[in-house]
Parts: structure tokens; C-alpha cells; sequence
């Protein structure tokens, strides 16, 4: 009987994680009705909480060395370079074209945008079969280079349509980035003088964005929730946000794919494309929510409804049509 409630309490604690998209679709449905009847606006004091153990445990394991070799050299820059000059101007177009009736829908892309890369990044490439150890540099790298250059970008893309306090922004990545990083980076060498790396990654890993998915529930029922009157009255505004994020989405993928097939071989292509078409949206929520507002959050809680999905299928697609495969013509054969 025990050993049944032990059971079911771990499956609960693992759905949200991996069930995210059903989470998110719960949250966001469940957080709308109740906004409708229920002024949740005083939950929004407990988001920063909330936000700083989300972030947390995403950090533990977290190794500032691993960027520290020379290898995969123009791999690295060539995602650097699409992370932070190409596909920061594609988001500050589709956000100047589309999204200025509402300039925080377009700080939620913004940040999207912004902050590349996530656990999933290192996932995807492992289940496809690409260059792990490219995936994890680009990660490290990515978030370093995001926590820094996210403030900047932040006000020259935005900074004309909605407020941008550099200062603010600046003490909020360090809150919920910088600091997390710290505190994971101590937590692991901690665990490391108590446990072997194979219990680590065996017995304490799993569990770790688990703990984290939970704190994207919350913060997306409360963003939703304080704003579901507005929303109901302007549900054309749900579905030009929707509509944003999968174009964005859908030419991250394109440039992504033409860049790989034209510089690299499948392997390092799989890298580059996983490195740069998935955002790190649960850092990027907590920041949204905590700068900008509810509808910032919204914008970045629609991209957990698409990046998942999207990264499935293309993995599926490469496998049978070898997206990533330069064709040779017969000319040159």
C-alpha cells in the first residue's frame, strides 16, 4: 500500500514535466476561468518566490568549465551569431509589424528571443544524435552571454514602445539568474562531497526539472488569471500572440536548417539547430513576469504550447527526409 502512494506520488510530481504542454493548456484555461471570477491580483507578490526556486534547480550541475575549451570553435560562434544578431532583428521586426497595440506582448518575444537555450537544448540533441558536447558549450555560453547582453537588447528593441529600467533589469537577471547560478553551482559541488557523479546523475538529476515545471504552473495561472477580464474582451489579441510566436518559430527553424546544411555535416547541424531554435522559456517567463507583466508572461507561456511540439517533429522529419543533408546534384557528383 505504501510502496503504491509512493508511486503515484512520483508520477504526480513528474506529470507537469513530462506532460508540459497539457500543463501549461491547464494552467492557462484553469487561469483564465477563475480571473473571470476571482481577483487574483494579490498572488502577484508571491511570483518572485515562485520565479527563484523555478530557476534554481535548473542551475544545480551547472559547470562554467565547459566552455572553457577551444573545440567546436566556429560551431559556437556560428550559433552565437544567430542567437544574438539574427534572431533578435527577425523578433524586433515580427514585433514592430505585429504586436505594437500591445508593447508587452512584444517585450515577451523580446525576452524569447533573448535567452537561448535550455536543458532541453542538450536533450533533443542527445535523442537525435547530434553533438552533445557542442549543445552543452553553446548552452553554458548561451545563458552567460543572455544574463548579460538581455538588459541592452531589451531597451534598444523595446525600449521606444514599453519602459526599460536597465538598472531594474539588470538587478532582476542577477535575482533570478546570476544568483541561482551561484547557488546551483554550490549546491552541486556540495552533492559532489557527499555523492558520486552516478548517483548524481541517476538519483538527484531527474527530479530536478520536474521541481522546476512545477514553478511554471504557478507562474502562468497568475499571469493569465490577473489579466483574464482584458483577455476576454480582446481574444483577437490571444490569437495574433499565438499566431507571432509560431512564425517566429517557423523561421528559426528555416535559417537554423539552411545555416547547418550550407557550413556543417548532420552532427554538428543537429547541434546548431537545437541550439538555437530552443528558448529558454522557463528563465524567460520569470523574467517577463517580474520586468514587465502579465501579458509579457502570457506571450512566453504560448511558446511552451509550441516549442516542445515543434522540436518532436523535427526530429522526426530529419530522420526520414535528412532535413539536414546537403543534396548533392548530379552535376557534381
Amino acid at each position: 500500500m505504501q510502496q503504491a502512494k509512493t508511486g503515484l506520488a512520483k508520477q504526480l510530481f513528474f506529470w507537469p514535466s513530462k506532460n508540459i504542454s497539457s500543463a501549461i493548456l491547464t494552467a492557462l484555461i484553469s487561469g483564465f476561468l477563475v480571473g473571470l471570477w476571482i481577483d487574483t491580483t494579490p498572488l502577484k507578490q508571491l511570483l518572485p518566490p515562485i520565479i527563484f526556486m523555478m530557476i534554481y534547480p535548473t542551475m544545480i550541475g551547472f559547470k562554467i568549465q565547459e566552455i572553457l575549451s577551444i573545440s567546436n570553435g566556429k560551431l559556437l560562434a556560428t550559433v552565437m551569431l544567430l542567437n544574438f544578431l539574427l534572431i533578435p532583428v527577425f523578433a524586433y521586426l515580427l514585433g514592430t509589424q505585429f504586436l505594437l497595440n500591445d508593447p508587452q506582448l512584444f517585450a515577451g518575444l523580446a525576452i524569447t528571443a533573448l535567452l537561448p537555450t535550455s536543458n532541453m537544448t542538450i536533450a533533443f540533441t542527445m535523442l537525435a544524435q547530434g553533438n552533445v558536447t557542442a549543445s552543452i558549450k553553446a548552452t553554458t555560453l548561451g545563458l552567460l552571454l543572455g544574463s548579460l547582453l538581455a538588459p541592452w537588447y531589451l531597451y534598444l528593441m523595446v525600449g521606444r514602445y514599453v519602459p526599460v529600467d536597465i538598472l531594474f533589469t539588470l538587478k532582476t537577471i542577477a535575482l533570478l539568474i546570476l544568483v541561482p547560478m551561484l547557488l546551483g553551482i554550490l549546491t552541486y559541488r556540495y552533492l559532489m562531497q557527499r555523492f558520486s557523479t552516478e548517483f548524481f546523475q541517476q538519483q538527484i538529476k531527474p527530479y530536478l526539472p520536474a521541481a522546476s515545471a512545477w514553478g511554471i504552473i504557478p507562474i502562468i495561472f497568475i499571469s493569465i488569471s490577473m489579466n483574464s477580464p482584458r483577455i476576454a474582451s480582446q481574444l483577437d489579441m490571444i490569437v495574433v500572440a499565438f499566431t507571432v510566436q509560431l512564425v517566429f518559430y517557423v523561421i528559426n527553424y528555416l535559417i537554423a536548417i539552411l545555416v547547418g546544411r550550407k557550413l556543417f555535416d548532420e552532427k554538428d547541424s543537429l547541434s546548431l539547430v537545437f541550439s538555437t531554435v530552443l528558448r529558454n522559456l522557463s528563465i524567460s517567463i520569470g523574467l517577463a513576469a517580474a520586468a514587465f507583466g502579465t501579458n509579457a508572461a502570457l506571450m512566453v507561456s504560448l511558446a511552451f504550447l509550441i516549442q516542445g511540439q515543434a522540436a518532436a517533429v523535427f526530429m522526426k522529419l530529419n530522420k526520414k527526409h535528412r532535413l539536414l543533408v546537403k543534396k548533392v546534384s548530379t552535376v557534381e557528383q
